[in-house]
């Protein structure tokens, strides 16, 4: 065997369930054209009926994505599956993707239906999906503590009403690999009709096992892997996309499949796209995409990897895409210069007046930073796209004093619906003073939850990039900034936050 894996992202979906995540529509279609760049074969864009903006959320991927298919989420309901249907017409390829629970402890505690009735819901839902495209994937949710019998009659009858995917998901991050390895090989002995269908798997990381698990599952036949960058996602977290897939191509003496169709290069510029929109950093030593991934600090493995790379590295840096952080841009490139590298980045603006914005930024930037690499761009991209004209506030200034011996203070301009306002106060240190003198004008009372300072790039003069998770009301957002001074790119973070929270959210838990 030599079958293709096909890889389903649902970074747009599951991943943005992950408290602090919510991302706007652009960022959504910006994303999405990132993983269309990669070539991954299904995008799940949302949960269609959750809310309006996730619906347009969902409308507008499948309007911008044109060689991937663009999945939508719906419950085993008509209701979702039409909003589903409805917000996936402008895509070129769609898929509907439903769900309903299965285990027992599901079943009896938050549907209070029988197996029987299940079953019939959900064969329901499927035929209801047909309606609208002939592609329909299947979820019986919290399969991993399933009672096997049920899950055979379950998914023996939706590949009778047309459902093409099958989707076996392990919810709650329960399985053990060898054990849910065990179950996607039992279920494709056991259903008479399960040559009919591709097997999938979701595997949350709860006991970090998310990707042994999907791996397991692969290796016992499973041919989709539904997965998310960064592995972002639900509580811990979902299988991270990078290590499957760079899993399979570099382990294609174990796997009975490829991932050859996919440009691996994109990974690293994917992965700090959704770090950058999410505010979620990616730790140094996270596999494929960390920072140390190909670092040798050992003598004895810098020795070897200068001798014969294959000594310590089992994969290249440059086929994961760590080599294309050249600078490309500096203060005397001209707008034309910048507009063509945004491009080649996959970065496009709606408007003139967006671009205007974003080259004004880069001239300060380039006035403070002498060499402007990709992430840079990204990062300064990401910044215009968080600012808009409905902000209640803005940072006009900044002045900050911390000096050894001495409480140091801060004194900030801010507008505040449309009006100048000077404020002063004192802190434990800079950006706690930057804080609290915010917060003496706009009274907010946001609870702060994280505060993470990341360097975009190498070097003393790099920007600092600051993230922020803040709570209000139990609503929680994340805020960044960037800036070379890491205090600026707090106060910027800090409000950038205190304005979403201002913003009514209207989206709901797809299970809720």
């Amino acid at each position: 065997m030599n079958d293709k894996l096909i890889i389903f992202d649902t970074t747009l979906r599951d991943g943005e369930q992950s408290p602090g995540a919510s991302m706007t529509k652009d960022e959504k279609v910006r994303i999405a054209r990132a993983l269309e760049r990669m070539h991954v074969d299904v995008i799940e864009a949302g949960f269609p009926i959750a809310s309006p903006g996730d619906f347009e959320a969902v409308k507008a991927v499948a309007e911008a994505v044109k060689d991937s298919t663009v999945c939508g989420l719906s419950r085993a309901l008509d209701k979702d599956i039409d909003r589903a249907g409805e917000a996936l017409k402008p895509a070129n390829s769609a898929r509907i993707h439903t769900f309903i629970a299965t285990s027992p402890i599901h079943m009896r505690e938050k549907l209070r239906m029988e197996p029987d009735q299940v079953l019939e819901q959900a064969v329901r839902a499927v035929k209801y999906a047909r309606k609208y495209t002939d592609n329909v994937e299947f979820s019986p949710e919290d399969a991993g503590r399933s009672e096997p019998d049920f899950l055979c009659r379950i998914l023996e009858a939706v590949i009778d009403a047309g459902a093409t995917t099958l989707n076996i998901p392990d919810t709650v991050g329960y399985s053990m690999p060898f054990q849910f390895g065990e179950l996607i090989k039992t279920l494709r002995e056991r259903i008479p009709n399960s040559d009919k269908a591709i097997f999938s798997v979701h595997c949350h990381n709860d006991l970090g096992l998310a990707v042994s698990n999907s791996l397991s599952a692969v290796a016992n036949g499973a041919r989709q892997v539904e997965c998310t960058i960064n592995g972002l996602g639900e509580r811990a977290g979902n299988a991270a996309l990078e290590e499957i897939v760079m899993a399979v191509k570099t382990r294609r003496d174990f796997f009975a499949c490829n991932v050859d169709h996919l440009d691996t290069t994109q990974i690293v510029t994917c992965s700090r796209l959704v770090s950058g929109i999410t505010g979620f950093p990616v730790q140094p030593n996270k596999a494929i995409v960390g920072a140390n991934a190909f670092a040798h600090e050992s003598g004895i493995h810098q020795d070897g990897v200068l001798k014969s790379r294959e000594t310590y590295e089992i994969m290249r840096a440059q086929d994961v895409g760590w080599s294309d952080n050249r600078m490309v841009l500096g203060k005397h490139s001209g707008r034309n210069a910048f507009r063509t590298r945004l491009q080649e980045l996959g970065i496009e603006f709606k408007t003139e007046d967006e671009l205007n914005d974003a080259f004004a930024r880069f001239k300060d930037l380039a006035d403070k930073k002498h060499e402007i690499y990709d992430d840079d761009l990204q990062a300064l991209v990401t910044e215009v796209n968080l600012s808009g004209e409905d902000e209640r506030f803005k940072l006009v200034a900044l002045r900050v004093c911390s000096e050894t011996g001495e409480t140091p203070d801060a004194s900030v301009t801010l507008i505040m619906d449309g009006e100048e306002k000077q404020t002063h106060a004192q802190g434990d240190g800079p950006v706690d003073a930057a804080f609290k003198a915010i917060e003496s004008v706009v009274h907010s009372g946001l609870e702060l939850l994280l505060y993470s300072v990341n360097n975009i790039t190498t070097g003393t003069d790099s920007q600092g990039e600051v993230t922020v998770r803040v709570k209000k009301d139990g609503r929680i957002v994340n805020g960044q900034g960037a800036d070379t001074d890491i205090v600026i790119a707090s106060a910027k973070a800090y409000i950038n936050a205190l304005n979403k929270t201002l913003v009514p959210e209207d989206r709901a838990h797809p299970q809720v």
